[in-house]
This record gives C-alpha cells, sequence and structure tokens, in this order.
C-alpha cells in the first residue's frame, strides 16, 4: 500500500517533541509494528487511529517503556533515548493514560495524583505540604470540583480521567497520551474533555490521542497517524481531512456502506431475548435474539458496549432498564451464580484474571462451576477427587486440551490450551446459553481452529451461542448473523453473504445521528 502524506497548511512552527523512525517490532515472528516513522509535535492533539491490532497499543507501549522496539530510533527534544523502563518515559515527561485505568482502590484523589511523585525529603517521603498545595492548582487548571480527600471510588469514568490527568500534571508531563478516553463517557463528559485537552495543546503540552471515534478524531486532532498491520498508511499533518479517507486508509480500500435490517435465520426457538437494555454510561436501548443452535456474533470496536452488555446478561453488571428473558421468561440474574445456575456459561474476555486459577489443577478449574454434581448427596457434601479427574479428563478430550494429565497446572500451558479450559468448563454440562467473549483472543492458529470447531459443535448440538470478536475475520468464519454495536448502540445487523469485514466495520465506524442531534 501507497503511504499517503498530506503535506502540512497548519502551523509550521511547531516543533517535533518526539521523533519515531523506522520502528519495528515482532511478536512470536509476527511483526506488529513495521519501519513506523513519524513525529509528534508540541502544541498538538496527535490523532492514532486503526482497528483493533493494527499496531497503535504497541507503540504506545514503545513510548511507555513497557515493550522495547527491535530497531529504529525514538527521539525527544531532537536526541536519541533509549526508553526501557516506565521510569525512563516519566524522566522525559512522558505521560499515559491506558484505558484500564490506573487508580488505587480506596485511596483519595490526593494520594491517587501524587502517585510515582519522587520523594522530597532525605527520608524518602512525599512532603505533603507543598505536594497538596501544587495538587489544588492542578485541579484548578482542570476544573475538578469534587474534594482532593474524595475516594477514587466513588468518582464517575470522567472524574476518573480527570485524576489520572492531573497525575500526569503533577510530573510536569510534556506528553500526555490518552487511550480511548471518551469510550465511556457521555456526550456531556466528551465535550468537557475536549475542552481540557484543547487547553493543554494551548498551553504546550503535546497530547497523543487514540479513539475509534472517526468524526471526534477529525475534529479534535491537528496531526493524524492511521495504522494498517502495523504500518503506517496515512499521516495528516495540520490539515483537515475527512471520515471517509480515514476509513480507506484503515481498510485499504473504499468501504460500500450495506443497508440497514436483515432478516436473521432462525435455527431454533429463541433462548435469549434482550430488550431495550440500557445504561447511562454503557447502553442505549440494545435489543438482540440468540436462538438455539444459532451463532450470533456481536460485533464492533473495544469500548462499544460489547463486553459491558456480555455482563449484564450474565448478572455480572447491572443495568439501569430492559429487560432479559432466557427460554421465555424475564430473568433477574443477582449474581453470575444464578445465571449459572440457569444453564448460562460465560467465556470471559481477560481469562487469566477472570477465569483462570493459574496455579490450581486443570481438572479444579473446570469442575470449579460444577462442585455440586461432584458430591455424593446433600448429606454427604464431600466431593470425589477421583469422580472430578474423569469428568475433566473427559471434556478435556473434546476441546484437544494439550497437557500430560489434568493434574497438572493450569499456569503450565500455553494461552490456547487455557483457553480450551475455559470452554471446557462448560461442556461437563451442556449449557442452554454461551456467551465467548473474544474466543481466540491470544491464540495461534492452530489453537484457533480448534476452539473454533467445539464452538460449531456445541452449537449443532442445540446450545445457542453468542460470540463476541475484535477479530472480524472471525467473526465471518463463525458467525450465522453478525450484530455490529457502536458506542453503546446496535449500528446494524448482517446475515448471509452479507457478512464480511468490509461491513462490520463500516458498521463499527458509523455513528449514531439522534445521539448528536440531541447534543
Amino acid at each position: 500500500m501507497v503511504l499517503e502524506d498530506i503535506r502540512p497548511r497548519g502551523p509550521q512552527e511547531l516543533r517535533p517533541l518526539v521523533r519515531i523512525t523506522d520502528v519495528s517490532k515482532s511478536f512470536g515472528g509476527v511483526a506488529a509494528l513495521k519501519e513506523v516513522s513519524f513525529d509528534i509535535r508540541a502544541g498538538v492533539v496527535h490523532g492514532l487511529i486503526g482497528a483493533n491490532g493494527a499496531g497503535k497499543s504497541t507503540l504506545i507501549r514503545a513510548l511507555a517503556g513497557i515493550g522495547r522496539p527491535d530497531s529504529g530510533t525514538i527521539e525527544v527534544d531532537g536526541q536519541a533515548v533509549t526508553i526501557a523502563t516506565p521510569d525512563d518515559a516519566a524522566s522525559l515527561g512522558l505521560a499515559f493514560i491506558h484505558q484500564e485505568m490506573s487508580l488505587i482502590p480506596g485511596w483519595d484523589v490526593l494520594r491517587n495524583m501524587a502517585l510515582g511523585i519522587p520523594p522530597a525529603t532525605r527520608l524518602g517521603v512525599i512532603d505533603w505540604r507543598p505536594t497538596r498545595t501544587r495538587a489544588k492548582q492542578v485541579a484548578s487548571r482542570l476544573g475538578i470540583r469534587f474534594s482532593l480527600s474524595t475516594n477514587v471510588d466513588s468518582l464517575s469514568t470522567a472524574d476518573k480521567w480527570l485524576v489520572l490527568i492531573g497525575r500526569a500534571l503533577m510530573r510536569d508531563a510534556r506528553l500526555i497520551a490518552m487511550d480511548e478516553p471518551t469510550a465511556s463517557l457521555s456526550v456531556e463528559e466528551t465535550t468537557r474533555l475536549h475542552q481540557i485537552v484543547r487547553e493543554l495543546v494551548s498551553s504546550g503540552t503535546a497530547v497523543v490521542f487514540v479513539s475509534h471515534r472517526l468524526d471526534e478524531v477529525s475534529d479534535l486532532c491537528d496531526d493524524i497517524t492511521v495504522f494498517k498491520d502495523g504500518a503506517v498508511t496515512k499521516r495528516v499533518v495540520g490539515e483537515r481531512t475527512t471520515k471517509a479517507e480515514l476509513i480507506r486508509a484503515i481498510v485499504g480500500r473504499d468501504l460500500v456502506i450495506l443497508e440497514r435490517g436483515h432478516e436473521p435465520r432462525d435455527h431454533g426457538r429463541a433462548i435469549l431475548e434482550v430488550r431495550g437494555v440500557s445504561d447511562p454510561d454503557l447502553l442505549r436501548d440494545v435489543s438482540l435474539t440468540v436462538h438455539a443452535g444459532e451463532i450470533l456474533g456481536l460485533g464492533g470496536l473495544v469500548g462499544s458496549g460489547r463486553t459491558e452488555l456480555a455482563k449484564m446478561i450474565y448478572g455480572a453488571l447491572p443495568k439501569s432498564a430492559g429487560e432479559v428473558v432466557l427460554d421465555g421468561k424475564r430473568t433477574a440474574f443477582r449474581q453470575p451464580a444464578d445465571a449459572v445456575a440457569a444453564g448460562i456459561g460465560l467465556v470471559p474476555e481477560e481469562r487469566r484474571s477472570e477465569a483462570l486459577f493459574l496455579e490450581r489443577s486443570i481438572d479444579f478449574n473446570i469442575n470449579i462451576a460444577k462442585l455440586d454434581s461432584l458430591t455424593p448427596s446433600a448429606l454427604f457434601p464431600f466431593l470425589s477427587l477421583r469422580r472430578a479427574r474423569q469428568r475433566a479428563q473427559k471434556v478435556a478430550d473434546l476441546v484437544t486440551v494439550k497437557a500430560s494429565d489434568v493434574e497438572a497446572l493450569v499456569s503450565s500451558l500455553s494461552g490456547g490450551n487455557q483457553q480450551k479450559v475455559v470452554i471446557a468448563r462448560w461442556l461437563l454440562d451442556k449449557p442452554r446459553l454461551l456467551i465467548l467473549d473474544e474466543p481466540s483472543r491470544g491464540v495461534d492458529v492452530g489453537a484457533r481452529a480448534e476452539v473454533h470447531r467445539v464452538i460449531r459443535e456445541l452449537a449443532d448440538s442445540g446450545t445457542a451461542i453468542l460470540a463476541i470478536s475484535s477479530d472480524n475475520e472471525e467473526l465471518v468464519a463463525l458467525c450465522d448473523r453478525v450484530v455490529v454495536l457502536a458506542e453503546g448502540k446496535i449500528t446494524g445487523e448482517l446475515t448471509g453473504t452479507a457478512i464480511t469485514e468490509d461491513q462490520i466495520i463500516s458498521l463499527s465506524f458509523a455513528r449514531d445521528e439522534g445521539k448528536d442531534s440531541a447534543a
């Protein structure tokens, strides 16, 4: 693909703060960054965009000191630097705010803002009087209305972002990178954050703004760099561009937007019905149906509300409106255990932190959701370890978990085999509904094929499948229907030959005009 480079008509006098030249990075022989080169100018909002897995996060990690590049150079203020650790990045004035906001639960605002500030006394502790004074100044600059003594657990997502920006300013950051800062914000909160970003760059700070909202990027950002498959496909420097041009650079070709309203194929009775499920910050009037024996894909970008919807169905997150119907009956799951008892299984996005006990055995991890079936009777509530091993071995063989035996530690398995263990957990008793969030995330090609085989066989046996994936190719290959979310709202539904990567991407970047007009 030919690199498009729009020459600047904007403020030429703004100097490069960071210069990235021919930076490359590979993981397991697969190139994540391919000779990436561009400048980040001081006093500019620089947008980084691209589909999931395009290389944006890999580059951010390289700048943050948590993933050194294999080759290429990074310059700060014209000097080549080595950023080997996060402390190296901080010493250069580079600050990073990730989607997984790094606030310390239970701490107040002041202590979270002061996190990482070098000790100011000989005893190696923070001098809190000048620190508090400095924090008040930063809070005033950001328009923070809540007290510095407020517990961060009580703050909204928008206010937590302000605390993290405040932390960066407490350390005199010259560059602040924000990863999807508006993904979970309301229109009003987004407008407020945009105002703060503009104020930051007016004072000379560089802001790197990672977002999937293309209208937002084209409106807010002075410079834009587009990634596709680890390479830069478009640079916009001090120039206006259009959403269509950005999509062309992301995908590599023009897209034809598909009309909405395709009729679903009914594989059997409706197992799951989601009716008007909403949450003020996450979802807006989401409705869908999954039938017995059907694989319904849920597409969209990170932050579109897919995972939150799955957790609301499963009882892991509350909803403010709407209802969930299972086999024709309204449900009100208060916790995941209620969903499990009703015959719903969930393979979460973060298997290592949300699904697995890494230092326990395979059979322990497989049986954990069905321990009651391992007791002889209610009068003798003792687990049969022999039966646990037999049951675990049977389902591990079904999904071809590669291990010496089921007593091996899960931590000793590859990512693909760990994923198979989580899926095997729900095969002990065939679920009515299985929700899979990123079913092949972090697994190799061979394991991916095995995971897909298991999913199809489970659907063929009558289980309803709801599959969430950021891999559009996976949705095309696996699903009977695909529903796409953008900014918490369904933007379209695809069936049959209409399920293509192009159409999923188009709907993923669609914007709800009703939301804008309401704003």
